[in-house]
This record gives C-alpha cells, structure tokens and sequence, in this order.
C-alpha cells in the first residue's frame, strides 16, 4: 500500500479536535496504518509544535486507549501544519509546491468544513496537477438543500470521479447502527418477524441535552430537518426497514428502495404527521437571527408503502436542549393478548451501546398472572467491549484508506433523502406551519406526544439506566 496523505480542511475545528485526530491516533495505536501523514489546513499562524501542543489535551480526551507519550510523539511526527486561506484559489499554488518538495502523491483530502465552503475547495484542488489517487471526503451535510446538492455532487463528480467520493456519515460507522442488521438477520426469532403482522410501531430517537452552541451560523440556516433527519435518521430508518442483503446487494442499494417507498407527506395530512418546535431562548444565542423560525426539534409519522411494511408507522424525533442525550431505535411488537405488555426491542446506539429486549413470564408462585420481564446487553459497561471497538470515525477513516466504499452514502441514497425532505419543507413553508416553543430540559413540544397519543401509542421512555451500572 501507498503512503497515505490525509489531507484535513478545518483542522483547528472541533471535528479534527475531538474526532478525526484521536480516530486517527487510535488507527496508528494499534498498527491498522502505518505509512501515513497528516496534512493539517488552518488560517491560524501556527507552527508544527504549537500545532501538536494544542491538540495533546484532545487527544488524551477523546481516543479511546491508553495515552502513551511515546507512542503519541511517534504520532505527531507523521503531522504537518499548512496555513493558508482555502477560500482564495492562488493559495493553492502554495499548497502544490508543500506537495512536491515532501513528495506526497496518494491524498484523501477531507473536509471537515460547512458545506458553503466545499465548492471552494474543490475549485482550488482542481488547480493542483499531478494528484494520485485523489480521495475526497464529504463531511454531512452534504449540500443544503436537492438543489445545491445536485450542484456540488455534479462538479466533485467530474474533478476527481464518483468512484474517489466518500460521503460520510458518522452514524454509519456507529458500532451499534452496524449491529442493527445483524440482529435482525442473524436471529430467526426477530427475521421470521419483522413484517407488519408482528410490528406494532417502530420509533427512531435522536436526542441531544446541548443547544446549538458554536454551530448556530450554521445550524440557524439549516435546521433539524436537514442537519439530522435528512442524513442521520433516514439513514438509520433505512437499515431498520430494508430487505435482507443478497449475495450480490450493496447495503446502499438496499436502503436506497426503502427510501423510495417513503410514503410522501401530504399537504392536507402534515398537521397529524409533523411537529416543529424551537427550544425557549433560541432567539438569544449567538449568530441566531432575532425572528428566526428555525427548528431545534422535529417528529414526524412516516410509513413505507411495500408488503412488508404496510401502515406500519414509523415515528421518528430529534431535538436540541432536551431531558437527555440519547439515541436509539425502539421497535413495538403487536400484543399477543390484552393482558399481556408487549414485547420492545431497543437498540441503543449512543451514549450507551448495547440491546435491551422486554417479553412476558409467568409469575412466579400459583397464580397464572402475566409479568413482564427483560433482558438487557450493555456493551457499554463492559470495558473489554469499550477498548476493543472501533469509534465510528476510526472505523470510517480506515475505510476510506483501504478504498473501502461499503460504509459510505452513494448519492442515489443523498439525493432521495433531499428531496423527500425538500418537498416537507416546501409544504410546511406554504402552509406557514407554526412551530412550537418547548421548554429548555423537556421532553419537547407537548403536540410531539400527542401525535403517537391520537393513534394510541406513546414515545418509549421507560428505559434509562442499565441494570448493571449506572451509565448515562
């Protein structure tokens, strides 16, 4: 294998500072790759070292193994700093000459930017002659609406082909998103029933306790809508409700179905199928406009129309300064009789990993009374299970290194999911749809609850705590 440049677009972001650097560490802690070096792009007028000083605390934070000094100066040899204003296209020239005299050939560039900047980049890339093997890395989301994706993924297509673009999402490299399809296949108890005659309702649930803190530039001009549901959440409902892999299937092609059978929201039907509402005070962060009507929380009531999941609704919420960060799928199964609870399989994604299943016994003792009991996989409070699994953007890093496509987004995936969420968007703008205020460590809107209410369900709470330890 050729030596690998890893060139990163906003290195003195967050996202290099507490995911792509300790990732990378990580991959190099344990031997997965070796000949490699760290091109770091900045504006800030650092050297190496004051480079490698600022990221020591990041790095001892967030990568999941031990931090050996010597192992980390091992590390940090293989990073270069590279100031320069990616906006402006003659500091490319720059950036070609740095190429040249370290004899660098083989580059995954990766933009760890906001989307308005991609364009940019990709200009000035195109400037840089003799490029081998150049890989490009789209950090989500990818465009900021059908339109300006289509744009964006038409000119990177035709810089650098489609077969060197890794659209990344995150919750793809997600141990437990991973797990997801093995536990439906490779469990016949689960396969032989995963179908609309044995599924109640399936719920898809992305919260977060933190508002948008430093992202409100950003985020003010997207929304939840397009900065979770679009990507994330589709995403993830995707895998939940696709078809088994065949032999020759991509997981991509799998998903891409499913999203086509979304059923579209009609303009007559969204006030029962979609609720907005804006965290209290929203107003007053930082690079928030003063009338904004951006959303920090979105649910909504999907169904896919196919055999398998006829008029099976598949709720799914995401929103900002909540009760609690939590993320998992929750799937309902139909009652066997009305004495009985009904069965619940949770897949928890994050902060905690792990499976919790909830089915009915006999209760102990002469009566023939029916309990409910449960078990529960906490793989989170396993600490063999924590040093021995992958973070998603290692996982996903190392991928891209060994041209391993299979974890990624295609676009066909990209843009089906743009224009589903474009054409929600159109109509609750024509339909001026209201957004509803929520208090700051909620639950969200209350007309978030009283959507799963009017069709007899409610949002799965019950599950906080493992029995095992006491994680969050």
């Amino acid at each position: 294998m050729d030596k690998k440049i890893f060139t990163i677009f906003g290195g003195t972001g967050d996202l290099t500072y507490r995911k792509l650097l300790p990732a990378l560490f990580n991959i190099y802690s344990f031997q997965q790759l070796t000949d490699f070096e760290i091109v770091i792009i900045g504006r800030r007028p650092y050297n190496n070292q004051e480079y490698v000083d600022i990221t020591t605390s990041w790095v001892k934070e967030f990568s999941r193994v031990d931090f050996d000094e010597l192992v980390f100066e091992d590390f940090t040899s293989h990073i270069h700093y590279f100031q320069m204003d990616f906006t402006k296209l003659d500091a490319y020239d720059d950036l070609a000459r740095f190429y040249q005299e370290k004899r660098f050939s083989e580059h995954i560039f990766y933009f760890a930017v906001a989307p308005r900047f991609f364009k940019n980049i990709a200009d000035g890339l195109k400037t840089i002659k003799g490029l081998k093997k150049a890989s490009i890395v789209i950090e989500k989301p990818f465009g900021e609406d059908l339109k300006s994706a289509k744009e964006l993924n038409k000119e990177l297509e035709a810089s650098f082909g489609k077969e060197n673009i890794y659209h990344i999402d995150h919750y793809l490299g997600k141990e437990m998103v991973r797990n997801i399809m093995t536990i439906r296949f490779a469990n016949p108890m689960f396969s032989a029933i995963w179908n609309k005659d044995y599924i109640d309702n399936i719920q898809i649930s992305a919260l977060e306790m933190v508002g948008v803190e430093s992202r409100a530039a950003y985020y003010d001009h997207s929304g939840a809508l397009r900065d979770m549901v679009q990507n994330h959440l589709l995403q993830i409902l995707s895998i939940v409700a696709m078809e088994p892999l065949g032999p020759n299937s991509k997981l991509s092609e799998n998903q891409l179905e499913v999203l086509k059978q979304l059923r579209i929201i009609k303009e007559n039907e969204i006030a029962s199928q979609l609720v907005l509402g804006q965290y209290e005070d929203y107003l007053k962060e930082d690079n928030v406009a003063v009338d904004s009507k951006t959303e920090t929380y979105a649910a909504l009531k999907l169904f896919i129309d196919n055999k398998r999941w006829e008029n099976v609704p598949f709720y799914i919420r995401t929103g900002k300064k909540l009760n609690r960060r939590e993320m998992e799928v929750v799937v309902t199964f139909k009652k066997a009789n009305p004495d009985a609870e009904a069965n619940v399989l949770i897949i928890k994604i994050q902060p905690n990993e792990g499976v919790y299943f909830k089915f009915n016994i006999k209760k102990p003792g002469n009566s023939d009374e029916i309990i409910a009991t449960q078990m529960d996989f906490c793989q989170s409070c396993d600490k063999t299970f924590r040093i021995n699994t992958p973070e998603a953007y290692e996982r996903l890093l190392l991928a891209v290194a060994n041209s391993d496509s299979s974890m990624f987004s295609d676009w066909d995936v990209i843009e089906t999911s743009w224009k589903f969420i474009d054409d929600l968007v159109a109509k609750a703008n024509k339909k001026q749809f209201e957004l509803k205020q929520y208090r700051k460590g909620s639950n969200g809107p209350i007309e978030s609850t009283l959507m799963l209410q009017n069709d007899g369900f409610s949002w799965f709470e019950g599950f906080q705590k493992c029995r095992k330890c006491e994680c969050e």
